[in-house]
């Protein structure tokens, strides 16, 4: 069974994701595979290359300023490094699914849906969070400003489209409140998968 985890930025789902893996789901997270394919595979190393020119990296390792300088106001260049990354990602993610088959498996992506990545999924979370709890938690894990974490959140789906098309929703502003959902949602999965 494949559980398709998302949710805004600063919504806590590297939280929930651990949550589920203490209980026993194995976990894909497709933000850190992207990253590792794009500082590894040499095919989609010379096509970031040919996109975004040499800039695009600084001693072999993706120069994520410079590329995020790039992508975040410009909806075009975002789309086209997507497309780039995205089947990479899909296919090692089916390399993974084919090892794990028998088990239950959190694929975590904060675009999910914007990937396409959600018709691989039987059933979504959506985590949510306040706005301004968010934000809190943005700054003082990035080290960004307020301002830099509204043009991300401009750049990403609005929560109520999650919601709306999740099975599961967690509402991530009390630890212990989410340790209970996650235990709940865990034990119907379960049984579903049964």
């Amino acid at each position: 069974m494949i559980v398709g985890l998302t949710g805004g930025i600063g919504s806590g789902k590297t939280t929930v994701l651990q949550l589920f893996e203490k209980l026993g789901a194995k976990v894909f997270i497709a933000d850190l595979e992207a990253k590792k394919l794009m500082n590894n595979s040499p095919e989609l190393i010379i096509e970031i290359t040919n996109l975004f020119g040499k800039e695009a990296y600084v001693n072999q390792q993706l120069n994520k300023k410079y590329i995020a300088s790039k992508v975040f106001n410009n909806a075009e260049k975002l789309a086209e490094l997507n497309a780039l990354v995205h089947p990479m990602v899909r296919h090692h993610f089916l390399k993974f699914k084919e090892i794990h088959n028998l088990d239950l498996i959190i694929y975590e992506a904060a675009i999910l849906f914007e990937s396409g990545s959600d018709k691989l999924c039987d059933y979504i979370i959506t985590v949510t969070a306040e706005v301004n709890e968010r934000i809190k938690r943005v700054i003082k894990r990035d080290g960004v400003t307020k301002q830099d974490i509204l043009n991300r959140m401009q750049h990403q789906l609005n929560d109520d489209y999650k919601v709306l098309k999740a099975n599961f929703v967690i509402d991530n502003n009390n630890l212990n409140s989410t340790k209970a959902q996650v235990k709940t949602i865990f034990s119907l999965l379960q049984e579903l998968k049964k």
